[in-house]
């Protein structure tokens, strides 16, 4: 029996010493203090004291008398302790193995901060870190982005700040997040509003209007509609980028203006790699970060002088941009992460489409923006124009009057353009010889004061502008009407022409000389060349059905000039007018100087539509021309001409330049070897035409 309780006795202390180490409440002397433990009884008590079991089961063994039976009862007890500190450890240590990785990441640069502070290094960085941790989380990145800046942060926590790669990824970061990827303004989507703002800020321009106000309407009725990709075509100073200033403050959104004129480098749009010194996003992202929103209205202004060299294109940079289908994930070289654009109102200006690619001009809407009639800038000068230079001058509104009569003789004679820029130029002017007529008096004023009186409150000029003085501000005229002098001459025809600055009217010179053959001055163009040598052969292949002369450029040489010769002149809407100027000059029968001419001609006399119709219209009634000839195909464009411009012109429209040939020459009349004067002449169309323009 003894040998049996000295058995137990050592498997207890066996079992004990192994709870001991591993329960962290009991201390390693209590397994000290067991082996001291000599009688059976005591010992089983002290074990049973350490064991983590009920109070039930302590009186059990307190009741247990039989020494043998006791041992074996807490025995027991042990060998269940050990297999519940075992499981429980077990635990602990597969819990500690799966502890979330950014506790393990602050416990670790708890440390890491505690070392840089021993090492005297201080805690800059980490309050940095730390801050940026927060901005990306607030950020509302999508998902590639944030990835990106997680990993770009764990690399520079790991970077110390006296290299300079610390900046270069510092300053990626900013960008990153400086890019307003949630960021959004709310659109006013009343149309009403929006339309008066418009009409409020700029004069005419219906086309853009009714566009934006389209968009509205859609985006009400449908959310996530994307935005609009417009390109605003028109001649300088029409108003092409304040009104895309206007758009944005109609619709309640930000304004974005990048100038692409003389931009060559494809990096201007996309941005650099990030492997350049120095390198940055391009305009695009940098634009959204100026805006501060994710919606802004951009605008890309002078599109078409953008150029293209060994740095690559960016034109075609911008294809992606300006494509709705692909702006959606945009890719900065900088950035290197999807950026959004789909929600970005994009619009663009240009002079003209001829220099735009064919692959970026389809994928914007082309939007026209005419010259203005002088009826136009009138209205633009009295609403617009004097008011602002009034201010920017310091006169009051009774200082200085400028009536109609008066702002039409100066857009008459002293601006000659599709906008109205010098015209502000003129109002400038007239604005500030006011002010130093009205300076002048304040300074006589002053000499006349008594020493230490008051000033007197400063009375209103009231000075009017009218015809009679208008020299007096801005000098003599500087354009004088083109028909001014002219009569009806042999060899000389009325043409028109259109270029990026708006329309012009151009004469076409003939006269014969000694020789044969055709010669041409002028700067003419290959195109304009070939129109001339096409309207010579069509009138001798055409003798005598056009009652010409047989020898009509067989015996003798023709010179057609087309004055200002400084200037290079090309395009096929010549055609017509040349025609006629030959035609006159192998006739010997005058052409009405009044009536303009423009229209493509064909080897067979036919007659081609052409473009730029409203533009050369309103410069041939500015001209003082009384009717215009223009193809058949171009009646469809009369629309487009304002009222007013239709009521004071004739339009003869022919599909043949025969029919031409009949409504401009005059019957044949000389006197002293010149043409005479003829009189206004009925034309046999007459009649029909009015009839089709009413």
């Amino acid at each position: 029996k003894s040998e049996q309780i000295t058995a137990l006795m050592q498997s207890l202390l066996r079992d004990f010493e192994r709870i001991v180490q591993l329960s962290p409440a009991l201390p390693d002397e209590a397994f000290t203090a067991a082996q001291g433990q000599n009688d059976p009884g005591k010992l089983a008590d002290f074990v049973a004291s350490a064991l983590n079991i009920e109070t039930p089961v302590r009186q059990e063994l307190l009741e247990e008398l039989d020494v043998q039976k006791r041992l074996e009862k807490v025995a027991g007890l042990a060998a269940s302790e050990i297999s519940v500190l075992e499981l429980t450890n077990q635990i602990q240590t597969e819990t500690r193995k799966e502890l979330d990785k950014g506790q393990r990441e602050y416990i670790l640069r708890q440390q890491l901060r505690e070392i840089q502070k021993q090492l005297g290094e201080g805690d800059d960085t980490g309050a940095e870190i730390d801050e940026l941790r927060s901005q990306i989380e607030a950020a509302g990145m999508p998902d590639v982005a944030l990835k990106a800046a997680n990993r770009e942060l764990e690399r520079l926590s790991r970077i110390p700040s006296a290299s300079p790669e610390y900046s270069t990824t510092r300053n990626y970061l900013d960008y990153l997040l400086a890019v307003p990827w949630k960021v959004a303004t709310d659109d006013d989507l009343d149309v009403r509003h929006a339309s008066q703002v418009l009409d409020d800020e700029h004069y005419g321009l219906q086309d853009v209007k009714e566009r934006v106000l389209d968009y509205l309407a859609v985006r009400r009725l449908k959310s996530d509609n994307k935005g609009p990709i417009l390109c605003l075509v028109g001649p300088p100073g029409v108003g092409k980028t304040s009104l895309a200033h206007s758009i944005a403050h109609a619709l309640g959104r930000k304004y974005v203006r990048m100038a692409l004129g003389g931009v060559r480098d494809e990096a201007e749009i996309r941005g650099h790699r990030r492997t350049y010194i120095g390198a940055m996003p391009g305009r695009i992202v940098q634009g959204l970060r100026d805006a501060g929103t994710n919606n802004p209205v951009m605008i890309l202004d002078e599109i078409d002088k953008l150029g293209s060299d060994y740095r690559g294109d960016p034109t075609s940079a911008l294809l992606e941009v300006l494509d709705p289908q692909q702006n959606s994930g945009f890719r900065d070289h900088y950035l290197e992460v999807p950026v959004d654009l789909s929600k970005v109102m994009f619009i663009t200006t240009a002079n003209v489409l001829d220099t735009i690619p064919g692959p970026l001009r389809d994928r914007m809407e082309i939007v026209h923006i005419p010259g203005y009639t002088e009826a136009e800038k009138v209205a633009i000068a009295k609403r617009y124009l004097l008011p602002r230079q009034r201010e920017a001058n310091g006169l009051l509104e009774e200082d200085v009057t400028i009536s109609d009569e008066t702002l039409g003789a100066i857009v008459r004679g002293y601006t000659r353009e599709a906008g109205v820029r010098n015209l502000e130029r003129e109002m400038g002017a007239i604005c500030r010889k006011v002010a130093r007529k009205i300076s002048v008096e304040i300074a006589k004023r002053e000499q006349k004061r008594a020493p230490g009186g008051k000033p007197r409150p400063r009375k209103p000029a009231n000075m009017t502008i009218s015809e009679s003085n208008l020299e007096e501000y801005l000098g003599v005229s500087r354009f004088q009407p083109e028909m001014g002098n002219r009569t009806p001459q042999v060899g000389v025809a009325t043409g028109m022409a259109w270029t990026p600055m708006g329309g012009e009217i151009l004469f076409i010179e003939t006269v014969k000389m000694p020789g044969s053959g055709l010669t041409l001055t002028g700067q003419l163009g290959d195109v304009m060349r070939e129109s001339a040598q096409i309207a010579y052969d069509f009138l001798r292949s055409h003798t005598v059905e056009l009652g010409l002369p047989d020898d009509c450029g067989g015996v003798c040489g023709i010179h057609v000039h087309v004055p200002s010769g400084a200037i290079p002149k090309d395009g096929p809407s010549a055609g017509v007018a040349m025609t006629c100027a030959l035609a006159s000059l192998i006739s010997g029968r005058p052409l009405r100087h009044d009536i303009a001419l423009t229209g493509e001609i064909t080897l067979t006399g036919r007659v081609l539509p052409v473009g730029g119709i409203k533009e050369k219209v309103l410069a041939a009634r500015q001209a003082g021309i009384k009717a215009i000839v223009m193809p058949e195909r171009n009646r469809a464009d009369v629309k487009d001409i304002p009222a007013d411009a239709q009521r004071d012109l004739k339009f003869y429209f022919v599909s043949d330049v025969r029919d031409a040939l009949d409504h401009v020459l005059l019957p044949k009349a000389k006197q002293n070897g010149h043409s005479k004067a003829a009189p206004d002449v009925t034309t046999p169309l007459e009649q029909d035409v009015e009839a089709a323009v009413s």
